[in-house]
């Protein structure tokens, strides 16, 4: 049974995560400058498109510049510090704001715990009557996206990046350090935060089926001879 439920929660955990392949940033710049997402607008991607848009930087937080361009900037966001791990990408140049400081405070740093429950049994006496119950997980925060009115937040966990559909935004502290820096125009948030997911190919999480994959899952094993492992992130 103890078998049975650990395959249960590799196979759930395949189906909250995608991992999408970042764009290796080779180019060099001064270490230590520094650009702010003054608004809650500003994209971070994974390649310089608007398909590849990842999440939105948490507003008054930084990036830092590795290499400024016309239409893109080459950034890195967080840090090497475990759990947090520091990505590569892009933001668009136009929507940050580029200061000449260094910031306290530069990177959002922020952990989200979330609950999966799965209904109850019912009272059966088969090898299901044991797997059902409260998945619960941390997750290091980056930051968030919309999608067709949900909201997801695009997180680590472990070594796999991915979505989570979260009911409510995190609550964290804003910068002020870089209020006498001009803004950037502010972009409509409905244009630019919907739409799918586009070219980083992630799909979009139903969180209410869950249970009935992992049951037919089961279901499919009992049936079928062998069934081949699934290697998603843990």
């Amino acid at each position: 049974m103890i078998a049975l439920m650990k395959v249960c929660a590799r196979f759930l955990l395949a189906l909250l995560f995608f991992s999408p392949q970042f764009h290796v940033v080779t180019a060099h710049a001064d270490p230590l400058r520094y650009a702010v997402a003054a608004t809650s607008n500003v994209w971070f991607y994974s390649a310089e498109s608007e398909e590849n848009k990842l999440f939105l930087i948490p507003e008054t937080y930084y990036v830092r510049v590795l290499n400024e361009g016309e239409g893109f900037t080459a950034v890195e966001y967080l840090v090497n510090d475990g759990p947090y791990r520091k990505i590569m990408g892009y933001c668009e140049t136009s929507a940050l704001t580029f200061v000449d400081f260094i910031p306290a405070r530069p990177f959002l740093r922020k952990e989200i715990t979330v609950s999966y429950s799965l209904p109850a049994d019912g009272g059966g006496t088969d090898a299901f009557e044991d797997v059902f119950g409260t998945i619960e997980r941390t997750f290091v925060y980056y930051g968030m996206r919309y999608m067709s009115g949900q909201r997801y937040a695009y997180v680590l966990l472990d070594d796999t990046f991915g979505y989570i559909p979260i009911e409510e935004e995190p609550v964290f502290e804003h910068n002020d350090d870089f209020l006498s820096v001009p803004s950037p125009p502010e972009v409509n948030e409905e244009a630019s935060g919907e739409g799918g997911l586009g070219g980083v190919q992630i799909a979009a999480i139903c969180i209410a089926g869950v249970a009935a994959a992992a049951v037919g899952f089961f279901i499919l094993r009992g049936r079928r001879s062998s069934l081949g492992q699934d290697s998603g992130q843990g």
